[in-house]
């Protein structure tokens, strides 16, 4: 059986990112670095592997950062070709989607994931599309998206990438009821957003990688707000359990909370780990903190 294809991928970014407070105060958290690239960079890189072709980026106030670094900057140009700085400018463009590939829209006001998804719903035009949250980052051999690009082609309907996290911690995740396993997908009979531990059905979490059908927008219209007082993805793709097919996706990676400044750390240091014109330095600077 063939479906459609997975063309689209949602951006949401409109959040205020408080925790990273003061740092965020003029720059969008999706801006800031891991080692030399932003977040928003990383999440983008990994769509268009998968075979992404049109980009939407869900926006709010003070995010006019992130349309400047997917446009061109004529000053930098002119700058870096008259310096000479060819590899700088070969970086640079790579960065460039092509012309009318990349959409903006805002989400006038922040009331939660399932309504920064939805208000890009004209623009998603009743295809299924890929939905990235740039603060959850994935090492992968095979990127993340594309991992689920490939279990989406056999079995069609909705997916969400999960991963076990230690039941103290389901209540910061939305949790799955699972039924049968097949290699790397779980069939999804149940989902609740954030449950307490003692209350969570497993430990199988929901990380922020999903491809959605467009049955989704409609579940998603009719939603009332729901944990945290927002409107919650997951309790739409709740709704559409036992109508089409709805899978988790054990993905092969190693993830990190970019939301968290612990998590953000550790994503620095493991990236630059394996980055070869760094790596060793920064190797030896940690062996200076061993205690």
């Amino acid at each position: 059986m063939t479906f459609k294809p997975v063309r689209k991928a949602i951006f949401p970014v409109g959040g205020l990112g408080a925790r990273f407070l003061p740092a965020t105060k003029a720059m969008p958290k999706e801006m800031l670095p891991v080692v030399d690239r932003p977040l928003i960079e990383y999440a983008v890189e990994e769509a268009k592997a998968a075979g992404i072709e049109q980009f939407i980026f869900v926006t709010g106030r003070g995010k006019a950062a992130i349309e400047d670094h997917f446009d061109f900057s004529y000053e930098l140009n002119a700058t870096l070709t008259e310096r000479g700085r060819t590899r700088d400018l070969a970086l640079i463009a790579g960065l460039l989607p092509p012309p009318g590939q990349v959409a903006y829209l805002r989400q006038q006001h922040p009331s939660g994931l399932g309504h920064a998804v939805w208000c890009a719903r004209h623009l998603a035009a009743g295809e299924p599309v890929a939905v990235l949250l740039a603060d959850d980052m994935v090492m992968a051999g095979t990127p993340c998206l594309k991992q689920m690009v490939d279990e989406y082609n056999r079995v069609g309907g909705n997916l969400v990438a999960v991963m076990d996290v230690p039941r103290e911690h389901t209540n910061r995740y939305g949790v799955l009821a699972t039924g049968r396993e097949d290699g790397r997908l779980v069939e999804v009979r149940g989902l609740v957003e954030k449950p307490k531990p003692e209350e969570a059905p497993s430990t199988l979490s929901i990380i922020g990688r999903y491809i959605l059908q467009p049955e989704v927008f409609d579940r998603i219209a009719d939603q009332k707000p729901g944990a945290g007082g927002e409107i919650q993805l997951t309790d739409a793709l709740a709704d559409l359990i036992g109508l089409m097919p709805f899978h988790g996706v054990r993905f092969d990676g190693r993830r990190f909370d970019c939301g968290d400044k612990v998590g953000f750390l550790e994503a620095n240091i493991a990236f630059a780990l394996e980055r070869a014109d760094m790596g060793p330095q920064v190797r030896d600077i940690l062996k200076t903190y061993r205690g």
